[in-house]
């Protein structure tokens, strides 16, 4: 039998930083849950457009963009 996982509260489409000082990025969708729990989320690099896979954890605790 498969396990429901419930998908985590993701703040998509809000701008952040990686730090005070970093890069901008858009938060995207929750892709897929990590084998320590934690979550992957689709990112989008501001400047360039890029889009990687970021951890929750580190998300949440990365400022808002100024």
């Amino acid at each position: 039998m498969q396990e429901v996982i419930a998908l985590p509260t993701v703040p998509v489409g809000k701008i952040k930083s990686f730090g005070p000082l970093g890069p901008k990025y858009e938060v995207g969708h929750a892709l897929r849950q990590s084998e320590d729990g934690d979550w992957l989320v689709a990112v989008t690099m501001v400047e360039t457009g890029e889009t990687v896979e970021y951890r929750l954890t580190h998300l949440l605790d990365d400022p808002e963009a100024r």
